[in-house]
């Protein structure tokens, strides 16, 4: 596997970081191997989907943080399940939770959201799991690109569960307004579920035009993530992107 470039910072203030993407099912599986592979990725960024929601569930995030060397920078039940963590190299300016409107019969959804600087660069995220209903997903698609807007930063990074493919109206739909970052810089892995025997992308990173994507992929291979973790850590396979943004000027 070729080498992702490691977060630094460049003498103009431009930073290069890490994002990584999970769904982590809960903590139900074996939250050791969990740790071990998100460590292993050494990301600024980790945009979790299905983050404990019920008892306990702040203690339980801030546990995974800390086995990851990370910090818990909001979401979580608050914004039914998406949880964003990050390095302490990240200045937050601000977090909100957003819960999106809730069909009958049908779980609800949320987005974890945040503004943040490193190094030079500012920049807003959102960490989402949309619907498994298609009509609902499309429309929660549109609501993600309307948040990313309404952060109203020069960057901007959307990562999660699309549960659909690229050839699927929601993802597709992302893609038209966002950089495909797995599209843009193919590295590592592609397929992201089931982990035991991938067959689909419905795992991503996502970056707004302004952000040069070095590598996105599924980081099987890179040195510490073994095949025996990432199946052992949840149901799905991690994406991993290496970004550069450059400095405001």
């Amino acid at each position: 596997m070729d080498q992702l470039p490691k977060s630094r910072t460049e003498p103009d203030g431009s930073a290069v970081i890490r994002v990584l993407s999970y769904n982590i099912r809960s903590l139900r599986d074996d939250e050791e191997a969990l740790a071990r592979v998100i460590r292993a990725c050494a990301p600024d960024l980790v945009f979790v989907q299905e983050a404990p929601r019920f008892f306990r569930w702040r203690k339980h995030a801030a546990r995974l943080a800390a086995k990851c060397d990370l910090v818990v920078l909001g979401g979580g039940a608050t914004a039914a399940g998406p949880l964003l963590m990050c390095s302490l190299r990240v200045f937050v300016e601000r977090t909100e939770d957003v819960l999106l409107p809730h069909t009958p019969g049908l779980h609800r959804r949320g987005f974890a959201t945040a503004v943040v600087r490193i190094g030079g660069a500012r920049a807003g995220l959102v960490s989402a799991h949309l619907s498994l209903d298609r009509a609902e997903r499309r429309a929660q698609a549109d609501r993600l690109l309307d948040r990313v807007a309404a952060l109203d930063t020069p960057y901007g990074i959307a990562a999660g569960d699309v549960n659909e493919g690229p050839d699927g109206p929601a993802f597709g739909q992302l893609a038209d307004t966002l950089q495909d970052c797995w599209s843009v810089a193919p590295w590592g892995g592609e397929r992201t579920f089931p982990v035991s025997a991938p067959d689909r992308r419905i795992d991503a990173v996502f970056a707004t035009k302004g952000v040069e994507v070095l590598g996105c992929g599924v980081p099987a291979g890179l040195p510490g993530v073994t095949p025996a973790d990432l199946v052992a850590a949840t149901d799905h396979l991690p994406v991993l992107a290496a970004l550069r943004l450059p400095a405001a000027r």
